[in-house]
């Protein structure tokens, strides 16, 4: 079983863990270039919605449905929430469901890779106040991200 941290990430493809990567490695070079709008993409990052929360808020609302459509409309309505409810737990122990890759191309992130960039910019701010050297390749190593690599 996967751990908590890596979980998603393991159950996504190489392809799609490398390009969500490189596209945060873009924005910390953009915003090591532009500074004074740090904080407002922290910001962002506040209001960003993670992969776990978006399944969530996905799973909540289609088992409610079939709830409804159930106690309305015809009681085979409950397959739905019996399936949905499964691949929560699936996505619970695993860290995988049918929904993930999808959400995941569409660029949902998980907790730890939105908190990567927001450690990151906070250091590119100076908050961590990293010494010499190239601060971009300095702020991912601390975060634990070699850059450009897969």
């Amino acid at each position: 079983m996967a751990t908590t941290a890596n979980r998603v990430s393991a159950q996504t493809s190489n392809e799609i863990n490398r390009r969500l990567r490189w596209q945060m490695e873009d924005r910390l070079a953009y915003y090591e270039a532009h500074s004074d709008q740090i904080e407002s993409r922290l910001a962002e990052l506040d209001r960003e919605w993670d992969i776990e929360r978006t399944l969530e808020a996905n799973a909540s609302t289609l088992a409610f449905t079939g709830t409804v459509l159930a106690a309305t409309v015809d009681r085979r309505w409950l397959a739905l929430p019996a399936i949905v409810t499964g691949f929560l737990f699936q996505h619970a122990v695993q860290g995988w469901c049918p929904p993930l890759p999808i959400l995941r191309r569409l660029g949902f992130r998980t907790a730890e890779e939105i908190n990567q960039e927001r450690y990151a910019l906070k250091a590119l701010r100076g908050d961590f106040e990293a010494h010499g050297g190239n601060k971009l390749d300095a702020v991912l190593q601390a975060v634990g991200v070699r850059r450009g690599t897969a």
